[in-house]
């Protein structure tokens, strides 16, 4: 299926080329954006839906009332958070590990709207001016935006703050800020960005969204990475409250918080308090979920979304077991098979790895046939590649096809289908060859390099049921040949040995955004961060061509260039083997106690539970809950 006209040739000599000959070639993001004119949101692609005088989005829900609390176990976290455990409460460097949603404390420049793909609207920032070049943001802060302690945020604020994560950020920050030159302080309420012109021309969109940290706080505290069980201030609807290290943390809604009238807040944030509970097994979260100390999940292991419903509180209609609407991005689960272990350097190693998963078995078993199969890295989008390039696309690797392998040029790579019998023996007679072709040699039941090292691979995982899933797939390399084995580990040594690079094999989960960036695109694929501690690129992909591919993204200057040099991309990766594609839901699986409202349809293109419901006070009396 074509996205759109047909894009002339020479549109992608200029994309593909543009690294190479001129960073500036191509730099048209915005085209239609007015320059040196204040502006009340920014939109990459096409017009804002929201116009200045707006004053609620679609989504929010204004009437709702306020109060209670929200105990729930997150489903997405970002930079250094985690789950199962925390020993700091600064989010935003790579060293330790921070509570989910310590982003709620803090505002931003601009925010996004969660039904719009690719638009900011002002938060902090009550207009942006974009420079003729490109190359520089100015932006006008508002009068009234506050800190927590009730200083206002200064454009000294603003200045620091992406200076502070541009040198000592997590990757996910510092990254984007590479090619930041400058973070001007303008008068007493601008401030301007200033690029070297080697950024993405749709940076902007992850930039604007960073957290602005007081820049007296952080002097206070004698540094950005200080006292790590201190909070750092922030300006957002909710701060911290109780802590417990390692086991519990609220956020306290601000009563007089400066922003909650502004267009991307209105009607949002209707709890008192966010609390959220650590547990190192999913099963302790989930019977404390049956038992009301949770309120709400979202369910990912498909035995207990099968079977595991069948308690007291469900039978009595207290709890809700339902599905949502999955979020219009593209989204990644996969192992990524480490090639800075030269025994994994070889496309033929990782295919052969590959083929030792039975996804067949393991859904049918396992999963109660509750998951797709994956192929692409970009699943629910449609930026996954899909029968034989053509076209623009065509076009775009032909550019690159000396650096390419052949199979590029075919139908994408698809996983292996098995007979679902557990041990499919065609699929591990192929492993095997392919180990052979790949030179290694098999002596005493494992295969081993020339030089005499065996092959071995340790998957590493840091839960229960990850180790269960992957003991049959482990259970198979085995068999073929592969010294294979699960290092089960605690959350913080998982953590850092996933931030270090050190394992052979893990598991990954991530969501993209809708328009992704080349910043975004980098951070996983492009060999500038094949050895940055703490970015995704968990395999270690340096190659030139995957290099071109992700400038091209970012390069792209309408939404249906973003989607062909998205899809040859997506066709580029699934070929070279770096990540084995695992599966995917189609939907969200939640479950809750019936004691909220909450507006339908959800917004596409996310789903904060947290921001978007509200307790429901007649139906928390009516199952006990008031």
């Amino acid at each position: 299926m074509r996205f759109g006209p047909p894009l002339p040739r020479r549109s992608f000599l200029a994309l593909a080329g543009a690294a190479a000959l001129s960073p500036v070639i191509g730099r048209v993001a915005f085209a239609a954006t007015p320059t040196d004119t204040p502006l009340h949101g920014l939109s990459a692609f096409g017009d804002l839906k929201y116009p200045p005088e707006a004053t609620q989005l679609d989504y929010a829900s204004p009437e709702a009332p306020s109060g209670g609390t929200f105990n729930f176990t997150p489903s997405s976290w970002y930079f250094n958070q985690n789950t199962q455990t925390f020993n700091t409460l600064n989010s935003f460097i790579l060293r330790g590990d921070a509570p989910p949603r310590m982003e709620l404390c803090f505002d931003s420049l601009m925010g996004s709207a969660l039904d719009e793909p690719d638009t900011l609207y002002g938060l902090v920032a009550e207009t942006v001016s974009i420079a003729a070049d490109r190359n520089s943001w100015v932006f006008k802060l508002r009068p009234q935006a506050r800190f927590h302690d009730g200083a206002p945020i200064t454009p000294e604020d603003v200045a620091a703050s992406y200076m502070l994560l541009k040198d000592q950020g997590h990757p996910d920050l510092a990254l984007p800020l590479v090619d930041l030159r400058a973070a001007e302080v303008l008068s007493s309420d601008t401030v301007r960005l200033v690029f070297d012109g080697n950024q993405s021309p749709r940076a902007i969109l992850a930039v604007a969204t960073f957290p602005i940290l007081s820049r007296a706080n952080i002097e206070d505290r004698n540094g950005f990475d200080g006292d790590p069980m201190t909070a750092l201030l922030g300006s957002g609807p909710y701060k911290v409250g109780l802590v417990q290290a390692g086991q519990t943390i609220e956020y306290e809604r601000v009563p007089d918080y400066w922003g909650r009238d502004l267009l991307l807040n209105k009607g949002l944030h209707h709890f008192d308090r966010i609390r959220i509970e650590f547990y190192r097994e999913r099963q302790a979260e989930f019977e404390a979920f049956k038992k009301g100390e949770i309120l709400f999940r979202e369910e990912y292991t498909s035995r207990v979304w099968a079977t595991g419903y069948d308690f007291p509180a469900i039978n009595q209609g207290r709890v809700v077991k339902r599905e949502f609407p999955a979020e219009k991005r593209p989204s990644m689960q996969a192992w990524a098979v480490n090639q800075r272990r030269n025994r994994f350097k070889d496309a033929r190693v990782r295919e052969a790895i590959g083929l030792c998963f039975d996804f067949e078995w393991t859904n049918r078993n396992l999963f109660y046939d509750g998951y797709n199969r994956s192929d692409s890295l970009f699943e629910r989008s449609e930026f996954s590649a899909d029968g034989p390039p053509q076209g623009d696309e065509l076009a775009l690797l032909e550019l690159l096809r000396s650096q390419l392998p052949p199979t590029v040029f075919g139908e994408p790579i698809m996983q292996p289908r098995s007979n679902g019998s557990g041990r499919d023996r065609a699929l591990l007679s192929r492993a095997q060859s392919l180990l052979g072709d790949a030179g290694f040699e098999r002596r005493d039941g494992f295969f081993h390099a020339r030089e005499g090292e065996r092959l071995t691979l340790e998957m590493l995982v840091n839960d229960d049921g990850l180790a269960r899933r992957d003991a049959p797939f482990v259970e198979n390399m085995r068999a073929i040949g592969i010294d294979a084995s699960v290092r089960l580990v605690d959350p913080a040594q998982y953590q850092a040995r996933q931030a270090s690079f050190d394992f052979d094999m893990i598991s990954v989960a991530a969501s993209f955004t809708a328009t992704p960036t080349r910043d975004e695109m980098e951070s996983f694929f492009h060999s500038k961060t094949a050895n940055r501690e703490g970015s995704r690129n968990l395999p270690g992909i340096a190659d030139p061509a995957v290099d071109a591919l992700v400038d091209a993204v970012g390069r792209a200057e309408t939404r249906e260039m973003l989607v062909v040099a998205m899809r040859a991309l997506d066709r580029v990766l699934r070929a070279r083997r770096d990540w084995i594609p695992q599966y995917y839901l189609a939907n969200h699986r939640a479950s809750f106690w019936d004691m909220f409202g909450f507006k339908e349809p959800k917004p596409d293109y996310g789903f904060p539970v947290e921001r978007l419901w509200w307790v429901d006070a007649a139906k928390a009396k009516a199952i006990g809950k008031a």
